[in-house]
């Protein structure tokens, strides 16, 4: 029989480093420190409120975009914690989980030869995501001596003619950094003087000890008119398995998300979809307290066991 050949789009890319971590965990009994998903369950009231939404038929394909109900409860909870008012109809898209809202993003604002900055260490989809766009990845490393801050004027130079985006990632994985109010200033002058857009993955946004904020790129009205903001209920509401999350940009960014999302996924879970815009509604703002949670339900660590600073 004449052998298959082909070559492929990914050739130095091999099983992801977290499915190895997570086999290897699991086989030996040991605490994983790869894959990020944590060792408690979640809320009994946002499974109440799971039931009830397959209870109630919603059991079929959810709209291409998003469930309304959903859509309306991110741009509440965006305005109240960062102050800029996205348009739920237009301007944020539920996905599955936030590593396809990165991939549909990239692949639809990264041509063939475009340049994309990685800060670097980078979370494992990135770069092939950019490479499966025709992209080239640039490498800016966080500054390690300074506790791991982004060197802004090592992105700057950076910057070329071919540069498309700036890819970011705080609350930091893997080491925890966050920005600060001259970070988002410092960005703010790079996209000033550039026709460079801005990819920020917040997934982490919640998960921000020491009393510390996290600083959205939506804060700021010049950063959030550039910028595609992706983040996730999977981390927040310890439902990494329900793959739920969603991308926020302007209207012309999203209408070109969009038109790659409808034929990578179609549509995401309807009834967590459902659950989640009631959860979002309950007043306590469960996310909130999220720190403190984790300080307290972390079985993997002694009770006074400090955990890592946000900041350095």
């Amino acid at each position: 029989m004449r052998p298959i050949r082909f070559d492929s789009k990914l050739p130095s890319v091999g099983t992801t480093i977290f499915t190895v971590m997570s086999q290897r965990a699991a086989k030996h009994g040991a605490v994983n420190l790869g894959q990020g998903f944590p060792d408690f369950d979640c809320d009994p009231r946002l499974q109440q409120r799971l039931t009830d939404a397959m209870r109630a038929g919603h059991n079929q394909y959810a709209p291409m975009i998003g469930v309304p109900a959903l859509r309306e409860a991110i741009a509440r909870k965006n305005q109240a914690l960062y102050g800029h008012q996205y348009d739920a109809d237009t301007e944020i898209t539920v996905t599955a989980g936030a590593t396809q809202a990165l991939m549909c993003a990239i692949l639809a604002l990264v041509n063939h030869g475009d340049e994309v900055i990685v800060l670097e260490p980078a979370y494992d989809s990135y770069v092939p995501a950019i490479v499966l766009a025709g992209g080239k990845p640039v490498f800016v490393p966080l500054d390690q001596a300074r506790g791991y801050a982004p060197d802004w004027q090592r992105v700057r130079e950076a910057i070329t003619a071919r540069t498309r985006l700036i890819l970011i990632n705080f609350p930091h994985n893997p080491t925890g950094r966050i920005l600060r109010d001259e970070d988002l200033a410092a960005l703010e002058q790079i996209v000033e003087q550039t026709d460079v857009l801005l990819l920020s993955d917040e997934v982490y946004e919640h998960i921000v000890f020491d009393g510390q904020p996290h600083r959205s790129l939506m804060r700021l009205s010049a950063l959030a008119a550039r910028s595609v903001v992706i983040s996730s209920f999977g981390k927040t509401f310890h439902t990494t398995g329900w793959k739920v999350g969603y991308s926020c940009a302007p209207a012309s960014i999203t209408t070109e998300i969009r038109k790659v999302h409808q034929f990578m996924v179609f549509a995401v879970n309807t009834p967590a979809q459902h659950a989640f815009a009631e959860h979002l509604a309950d007043p306590q703002q469960p996310y909130l307290d999220l720190p403190s949670f984790i300080r307290q339900s972390a079985t993997f660590l002694p009770p006074d066991w400090p955990i890592l600073p946000s900041v350095f």
